[in-house]
């Protein structure tokens, strides 16, 4: 999609176009008590939400997924338990779907993370010369500054490349950049088109992604919420799934009142903005092939 120039906007993209890709999802035990779909006696399916965005410079991605060895050596870059618990697709690899697309891995310049979980970021190995940008705060919770208790959810195996990090924090963030959300508006080397918005609550520095398609806002929520009746207005969710939540809160109230405001702008904005997260199936579904692509 075409956009005209603006003066005073600075990196301001001719181009955007994004691609809609699943990183694997899981395929846990508990059917409808984890996604809401009919019967009981049968493995649930999430997606696991990546986008890859094309804009005039280059490529940008929005979290990688469990990455290609996650296929080749699944006990140590996912690990056994993982494994044992949620099933992962492990085969759906972002890497290969940009290929598929007719790129080169070394076409993506750019990162955004959501946060640093390992279905998230187990793809960063795949794209060793781009650029990765995240939230301080993320990066501080992976190296151990919080503490045992939040380090547990991050593999160190998954970095050992040595990522090029761009990390930001509440200085770089200013209110009313998205409909009143706070939000990095200047993430450094890409297009005022991509936002990164902070959404604390899963992981201390969990952030959505913003992109302005010139035809309306994509919000990347990634795992601010996980269930697309958490955006109703009177919210609901699977009993399973909001266990898994509750389990992998970092700051419960944090994330209690993000999920509020993401409500707030789904139904005072749907006409402007479309919010989805990283792990409901449906939602990956409605918005799959948008882009004239399906993976």
């Amino acid at each position: 999609m075409y956009v005209a120039d603006q003066p005073g906007k600075s990196r301001r993209s001719r181009f955007v176009r994004v691609h809609h890709l699943d990183g694997g999802g899981t395929r846990p035990l508990g059917g409808r008590l984890i996604d809401g779909q009919p019967g009981v006696l049968r493995r649930a399916a999430t997606a696991c939400h990546c986008l890859l965005i094309e804009h005039s410079t280059g490529l940008a991605l929005v979290d990688t997924g469990y990455g290609e060895q996650a296929v080749t050596r699944p006990e140590v870059w996912v690990g056994r338990q993982i494994i044992r618990r949620t099933r992962p697709v492990l085969d759906q690899v972002i890497a290969r779907h940009v290929e598929d697309l007719g790129f080169a891995r070394e076409d993506v310049r750019d990162i955004i993370v959501t946060h640093l979980d390992l279905d998230h970021a187990g793809g960063l190995a795949d794209f060793p010369e781009a650029t990765v940008h995240v939230y301080q705060a993320e990066l501080d919770a992976m190296t151990g500054a919080y503490g045992r208790r939040e380090r547990f959810r991050y593999r160190p195996v998954q970095i050992e490349h040595g990522p090029k990090w761009m990390a930001y924090g509440e200085s770089d963030s200013r209110d009313d950049h998205l409909f009143g959300l706070r939000a990095v508006r200047e993430l450094r080397g890409l297009p005022t088109e991509i936002l990164m918005v902070p959404l604390a609550g899963h992981t201390r520095g969990h952030v959505g992604v913003a992109v302005d398609t010139g035809n309306g806002w994509l919000l990347h929520a990634g795992d601010a919420y996980s269930f697309h009746g958490q955006m109703e207005r009177r919210p609901r969710m699977p009993l399973g799934a909001s266990v898994f939540q509750r389990s992998l809160d970092t700051l419960r109230s944090s994330r209690v009142e993000n999920q509020r405001r993401l409500r707030e702008l789904v139904h005072d904005h749907r006409d402007a903005v479309t919010v989805f997260s990283s792990h409901c199936a449906t939602e990956f579904e409605r918005l799959r092939g948008t882009d004239g692509h399906e993976r």
